[in-house]
């Protein structure tokens, strides 16, 4: 196919039909895009300034649809500032009444965008809500925790929390619902000496809960665990004919784990070991399997010598 020389005039001719079809292009879409245009951006609610003696949960969704005008410019350039953020809305309105009405607000909600876009309206206008009566109540801390400590180091003692209950706030039947309520997750690692911490609560997932404080201390007791062995007498339980037992051995040998600053402290006063009767009468074993039925808190057991023994019955 051959392709169509032009002379250089008529080069020039073409290049100045090009220039004048952009300039036409640039300058029509130069005032379409500084025309008036009206959209619509969905934006999610955040309630402030809640009502202070009122429990209420909303009847619509928490999110509303913005009617925001503004030029072309700014739909281009600004559209997204606006699309997905949140805008809050002030609850005052509800101290007085069951409905939230946004046209009152339009001045605010304008303020928050940092747009020059303007909103001009919200669907809905108007927000409904339902209202029960509110209550307190008092509910334990639990704290989560993830925690790695350098070998031969444990907690030594309670974990302390300050305060030990909070107080939370909110419609009767969701208070129901709560019994405890969780901190957020406390992670440490290579831990080896005790620390104070501050953790936050876990945010409400209850409708129209609140909750004070907003964070707990932690006070971590750690320290360095060594190996300990005590002795204690074996004792019998279950009984009930009150058979003479021998048992051989009488006593058996216990290793764990203790704290250095308990090490003195803890000895076999700490400790019950038992046999059950059962185990023969019941069960037939020809062994009784020896457990613990008291331990001091915070050791970590290691074995007991033997774990199971002799007996003899004398009926």
């Amino acid at each position: 196919m051959p392709f169509i020389k032009l002379t250089k005039i008529e080069r020039r001719r073409v290049f100045s039909l090009l220039a004048c079809l952009l300039l036409a292009i640039a300058a029509w879409l130069f005032m379409a895009l500084n025309n008036k245009y009206v959209y619509t951006a969905k934006t999610v609610l955040i309630y402030k300034n809640f009502p202070q003696n009122r429990a209420f949960h909303p009847l619509q969704s928490d999110t509303v649809d913005l009617q925001v005008e503004g030029t072309g410019w700014q739909l281009l350039f600004a559209r997204l500032r606006i699309n997905p953020q949140s805008i809050a809305v002030s609850l005052n309105q509800l101290n007085t009444r069951e409905f939230v009405v946004f046209s009152d607000q339009l001045y605010n909600v304008n303020k928050q965008l940092e747009t020059s876009q303007k909103v001009i309206s919200v669907k809905p206008d108007t927000l409904y809500f339902d209202f029960t009566k509110r209550t307190v109540k008092k509910v334990p801390v639990k704290l989560i925790q993830k925690i790695e400590f350098v070998k031969q180091y444990g907690v030594a003692s309670e974990i302390k929390l300050n305060p030990k209950f909070v107080t939370v706030t909110g419609p009767i039947e969701e208070l129901a619902k709560i019994s405890e309520w969780s901190t957020d997750t406390l992670k440490l690692d290579k831990v080896q000496s005790s620390a104070t911490f501050r953790v936050n609560m876990q945010h409400s997932t209850h409708k129209n809960v609140s909750i004070f404080p907003s964070s707990v201390e932690v006070r971590l007791p750690v320290d360095e665990f060594t190996e300990k062995t005590v002795e204690v007498p074996l004792k019998i339980i279950n009984n009930r004919n009150f058979y003479g037992v021998r048992l051989y051995p009488k006593r058996v040998k216990i290793t764990f784990l203790v704290a250095l600053s308990y090490f003195e402290q803890v000895d076999e006063s700490f400790i019950t070991a038992v046999v059950d009767l059962d185990e023969w009468s019941v069960l037939h074993h020809n062994q009784f399997t020896v457990k613990l039925t008291e331990f001091p808190e915070y050791c970590k057991l290691i074995k007991i010598n033997p774990s199971k023994v002799d007996f003899i019955v004398e009926k």
